[in-house]
């Protein structure tokens, strides 16, 4: 495996750990929001019982919904093949620019790897949407200064 290879295969190990921490995260708040809850609405009354009552379902929906966001980020997951060298930009290509390291994947945010900056980007966001289809060499207008893309794995 050469060394580029090497780098995508982290940053997807990078973007797994990311969602296997929003999907762990979001089960435990929503686990200690159900249990604490039982206990709590028994012994309250009143305007107070309905208010508790109303900011546990808000809470409830809060992490279901980031638990379900989750989730679908995990069946992108085996759509990237990192081990897959691309030569244009798309979904799981290691894009290497004069402006910064892509990996456009998820929207994980920015992760370190040997010293070295990548941000994970979804294939829907506008940067990513900036470079698609484009090849090494190629350039893109990016907040009025152009950017080259020096490579594309």
């Amino acid at each position: 495996m050469d060394y580029t290879a090497d780098i995508k295969l982290k940053l997807y190990e990078k973007c797994e750990e990311y969602i296997e921490e929003k999907i762990f995260n979001s089960k435990t708040a929503l686990d200690n929001l159900k249990s604490t809850g039982e206990g709590d609405i028994k012994s309250s009354a009143g305007d107070k019982f309905e208010t508790e009552i109303a900011m546990r379902h808000l809470e409830l929906e809060k992490f279901g919904k980031q638990l379900s966001e989750a989730l679908n980020l995990k069946k992108v997951m085996p759509l990237l093949k990192p081990e897959q060298r691309l030569t244009e930009v798309g979904v799981g290509s290691l894009v290497i620019t004069s402006n910064g390291n892509f990996y456009i994947a998820i929207s994980a945010g920015k992760i370190e790897l040997d010293g070295k900056q990548y941000f994970a980007l979804s294939g829907a966001t506008p940067v990513a949407k900036l470079m698609e289809g484009k090849k090494a060499g190629d350039t893109f207008l990016l907040n009025n200064k152009t950017v080259e893309i020096n490579e594309v794995f």
